[in-house]
C-alpha cells in the first residue's frame, strides 16, 4: 500500500490509550479528529533513543504553541503494547497535551502505509517515523522519514505549516 499523502483521508481505527486516571480507553482516531486540527506523530517504538529524546519532547514542548495556532489533538501512535505506552507516557512529568495511543499489532500503522520492518535490528514491524497534520480527516502534511532519520518530523516542521 502506498504511504498516506497530502489530500489523502486518514483511516478510521480504534487504538488504545490509557487516560489521565489510569483507565485503559479505546479511542477511534475519525472521532478524535473529525472537525478538527489534530497532529499524528508516528514512532518507531517507545523508549528508543531518537524518539524519547528528540521526537516526543519535540511536540510536549511546543504543545502550548500547537494549540495557539489551532491544533485540537496531539496523538503519538507507536507500535507497542498499551502498556509500554502508559509507561513511556509517564517518564513524560511535563506532558499535558500529548496522549500516547498503542498500535499493538501494526493495524493502523499498515492502514497508514507507514510500516517499517526491522527485524534485522531486532524490533519487528514497526512505524516509520512521521508527523502528519490533519484537518478534519484530510492531510495537510505529511512529513514522513526514511529509516531512522529525524529532519522533517519534528514539532517545528509541523508549527511552520501552521
Amino acid at each position: 500500500m502506498a504511504p498516506i499523502a497530502v489530500g489523502d483521508t486518514i483511516p478510521d481505527g480504534t487504538l488504545p490509550w490509557f487516560d489521565e486516571d489510569g483507565e485503559i480507553q479505546q479511542l477511534s482516531i475519525h472521532s478524535l479528529a473529525a472537525g478538527k486540527n489534530v497532529v499524528l506523530i508516528g514512532v518507531p517504538g517507545a523508549f528508543t533513543p531518537t524518539c524519547s529524546t528528540q521526537h516526543v519532547p519535540s511536540f510536549i514542548t511546543n504543545a502550548e504553541e500547537l494549540k495557539s495556532k489551532g491544533v485540537d489533538e496531539i496523538l503519538l501512535i507507536s507500535v507497542n503494547d498499551p502498556f509500554v505506552l502508559k509507561a513511556w507516557a509517564k517518564s513524560y512529568t511535563d506532558n499535558k497535551h500529548v496522549k500516547f495511543l498503542a498500535d499493538g499489532s501494526a493495524n493502523y500503522t499498515k492502514a497508514l502505509g507507514l510500516e517499517l520492518d526491522l527485524s534485522e535490528k531486532g524490533l519487528g514491524l514497526r512505524s516509520r517515523r512521521y508527523a502528519i497534520l490533519v484537518d478534519d480527516l484530510k492531510v495537510k502534511v505529511a512529513n514522513i522519514e526514511e529509516g531512522g532519520a529525524f529532519t522533517i518530523s519534528g514539532a517545528d516542521e509541523i508549527l511552520k505549516s501552521l
